[in-house]
């Protein structure tokens, strides 16, 4: 059913996202956030099946296959079909360069999507050596925009407002002005939309930040240096990994940026 909402940039929101429906025993009508099977093949061939919100898919598509290193470059990926006529979830067809397609069959990865893994279907520990991003160039910010970044996401989360449940990630200036956002109830699959919409802009986008409203973990610190972003910024605590990945790429990584605080781990 259509969401009444009228946005501008960079708050995008379609329909498909929310579900209204009635709580067992409630007296008013509810919006949840849609969760559902969206499976990415490559060339038409089965590459990951992710749990994702049904929005700003096209970002999602492209976004995932640069953090995923299917592509290198946006240009690689030379199409994107949206089939939303399946009853088990969505299918999303990438085609990419022929060049492309003969390196992903000698890098073929199965992933078994879920919201808190990035690294589901590698088969060894060598494997996943391997797949560590090339080292990024730190990006000099100051703790005042750091902090103004976070002050703006929340508004930013339209979807999240209305139903909660969302992570959110935004594509912030140096001096903290949010300048992208996108959501999901994935934080990865966030990022991952915001980076296809950023690999997207017209002209390119400038020197920034990511900031999350998410805890940082692994896969949101790899894949930002995928993107070669420099620093990301979370509201929440990171993990061990997340902070050893950081140091080893040169990355600069914040967590718990709220209530005036910000803590620098790497």
């Amino acid at each position: 059913m259509p969401l009444d909402t009228d946005l501008s940039p960079p708050v995008h929101v379609t329909s498909e996202a929310l579900l209204r429906l009635r709580p067992v025993g409630g007296a008013a009508d509810e919006e949840v956030a849609v969760e559902l099977p969206v499976a990415l093949t490559v060339n038409g061939v089965s590459q990951a099946v992710m749990l994702a919100t049904p929005a700003d898919l096209e970002d999602f598509a492209l976004g995932f296959a640069l953090s995923e290193g299917w592509i290198a470059q946006p240009g690689e990926l030379l199409d994107i079909e949206v089939d939303a006529t399946r009853v088990d979830g969505i299918e999303l067809a990438l085609r990419v360069t022929a060049a492309r397609e003969q390196g992903l069959k000698l890098r073929r990865r199965q992933l078994a999507g879920r919201t808190g893994c990035g690294l589901c279907g590698l088969e060894s520990l060598a494997d996943f050596a391997s797949l560590q991003p090339a080292p990024v160039q730190a990006l000099a910010v100051d703790v005042e925009a750091l902090a103004r970044a976070m002050a703006a996401l929340p508004g930013a989360q339209v979807l999240n407002a209305r139903c909660g449940g969302l992570h959110g990630a935004a594509w912030c200036a140096p001096d903290g002005r949010l300048l992208l956002a996108r959501e999901d109830v994935g934080r990865h699959n966030a990022l991952d939309k915001l980076l296809g919409a950023r690999a997207r802009l017209q002209p390119p986008a400038g020197p920034g930040f990511v900031a999350m409203s998410s805890r940082a973990s692994h896969e949101l610190v790899h894949k930002a240096a995928m993107a070669r972003v420099g620093l990301l910024a979370c509201v929440s605590a990171p993990t061990s990994l997340a902070i050893a990945t950081a140091q080893q790429l040169g990355l600069q990584l914040w967590a718990f940026v709220r209530e005036g605080r910000a803590t620098r781990y790497a």
